[in-house]
């Protein structure tokens, strides 16, 4: 590619520039003694400036290079987040195991722990560098950038712009890889909550598996946990959790933070009233107001924890008899996002097709309703985000599929595949939480999490000075 701008720059510079008399003829006597043709170039006093055209061009690879290994660092991230978590849930264990019996352990098991200990700490202040390190990388790019940019445009001006199409075109490659990257590192580590400026998902981490529910038995495969989405001042670090070995929940357990979760110290337990059983599998909490399923009536319910308060609602058309393929019971299915609280639900009328419908949260009553055409029954599950309904479905015993989403705000539904990693075959309660951007799975007794990739494409900055083919 060099020797060819040198070839187009030599040309450029001869033609563009310089005055050329061709086959002007002349009378020349010499030892031929004959006429010749000749050809009188006048060229500028200054030629093209290749040197500083190849430097750009150099520059631009040197950065693309660096992005492709930030990226891949990225991707180490989500693998070395989810393995030090697992040492601290392992580690939490064995601390719980001497604190209840110390005298089972020697001196030499608490030094090791001790060290154990030291370990994580020392793997999370890396981590934590690596992570810092990354940030003042991505600024220094930009400004390297910028420098490309500012060369481009002084040479687009002096010179023939040409010549510097195809170092403008690598420059938007590179500054497109530079804004994905930095998006990608913002939404990891610095997501931009409450914000609905993407297109949808367009990838799941690794699960991330925090530990075995509170009951510390795997009998417990109903149930939910995770945070509030919109949680009252001084609790936004709350957790909660309830379990059972049927599809039905009897009380709610809160923690502080997630440190209390994985100890199992709550701070509080709220057992629901006698007679508000069938909860099936999905409930939510939202300003401290747990929203479920009852059977009798068969309605969706709310208990505000500040006060005590309980309400009903029934919903005439839904059907109490057509729940989700793996999630018995789950008739209605709470969802909160960005835009408010949801629920869905089929009706005989719709031929078991899923129903969406907002909920006034004053009220508690129903603002409006959006018919879909994915038959429930053959649905994992289902949640929103910004006001766009995902429906799941099994590959096979390890993957889940995303593979269809409803927008009401255009009516557009849309078959998709993004495939994601289940830590357990089976899993009843999935939930995406707008606080925090994170999707909340209980799968078969584990908590387990994803962290969410949005697709930005259509929101881009980058905007070529003009037409690039």
């Amino acid at each position: 590619m060099i020797g060819t701008l040198y070839f187009l720059a030599l040309l450029s510079s001869t033609v563009a520039w310089g005055s050329v008399d061709l086959w002007s003829e002349r009378n020349e006597t010499g030892g031929g003694g004959g006429d010749r043709c000749t050809c009188d170039a006048f060229l500028p006093s200054s030629t093209f400036p290749i040197a500083d055209l190849v430097a750009v061009e150099q520059t631009v690879v040197e950065i693309s290079h660096k992005l492709e290994k930030e990226m891949g660092k990225l991707e180490d991230y989500e693998v070395k987040m989810t393995e030090y978590a697992e040492k601290i849930v392992k580690l939490t264990t064995e601390i719980e195991k001497m604190e209840r019996d110390p005298d089972s352990y020697n001196e030499d098991d608490f030094q090791n722990t001790k060290v154990e200990i030291k370990q994580v700490e020392a793997l999370i202040t890396e981590l934590q560098l690596s992570i810092s390190g990354s940030t003042t990388v991505f600024e220094s790019l930009r400004l390297e950038v910028t420098a490309v940019v500012a060369t481009l445009n002084r040479l687009e001006k002096t010179h023939d712009k040409n010549l510097v199409l195809a170092i403008r075109r690598e420059y938007i490659k590179v500054q497109l890889q530079l804004e994905e990257c930095e998006r990608r590192h913002q939404e990891l580590f610095k997501p931009n909550i409450g914000s609905c400026a993407h297109t949808g998902i367009s990838k799941l981490s690794q699960p991330i598996v925090s530990q075995l529910s509170a009951h510390l038995s795997s009998s417990y495969k109903y149930g939910g946990w995770g945070k509030d989405s919109k949680p009252l001042p001084d609790r936004e670090s709350m957790y909660w959790y309830s379990g059972a070995s049927t599809a039905g929940i009897s009380s709610i357990m809160f923690y502080t933070n997630y440190k209390n979760l994985i100890l199992r110290k709550a701070f509080q337990t709220t057992s629901l009233k006698s007679g508000w059983s069938g909860t099936g599998n999905n409930f939510i909490i939202r300003d401290n107001t747990l929203y479920y399923q009852i059977n009798s009536p068969f309605s969706v319910a709310k208990l505000n924890f500040s006060t005590m308060l309980y309400e009903h609602r029934v919903i005439p058309k839904a059907s109490s008899s057509i729940s989700y393929t793996t999630s018995p019971y789950q008739n209605f299915d709470f969802a909160a996002d960005e835009s408010g609280l949801w629920v869905t639900y089929a009706t005989v009328e719709s031929g078991g097709r899923m129903v969406i419908a907002k909920i006034n949260e004053a009220s508690f009553g129903l603002e409006e309703e959006w018919h879909t055409s994915v038959y429930k029954p053959g649905v994992n599950n289902a949640f929103m985000i910004c006001g766009v309904l995902y429906a799941t479905r099994s590959i096979d015993v390890h993957t889940e599929e995303i593979f269809y989403k409803y927008d009401t705000k255009t009516k557009q539904e849309t078959h998709i595949s993004i495939q994601f990693e289940r830590f357990q075959e089976k899993y009843s309660n999935l939930d995406y939480n707008p606080a925090d951007q994170k999707l909340y799975m209980y799968n078969d007794g584990y908590y387990v999490s994803y962290y969410l990739w949005f697709n930005h494409t259509a929101a881009s900055t980058v905007q070529p000075p003009y037409a690039v083919t």
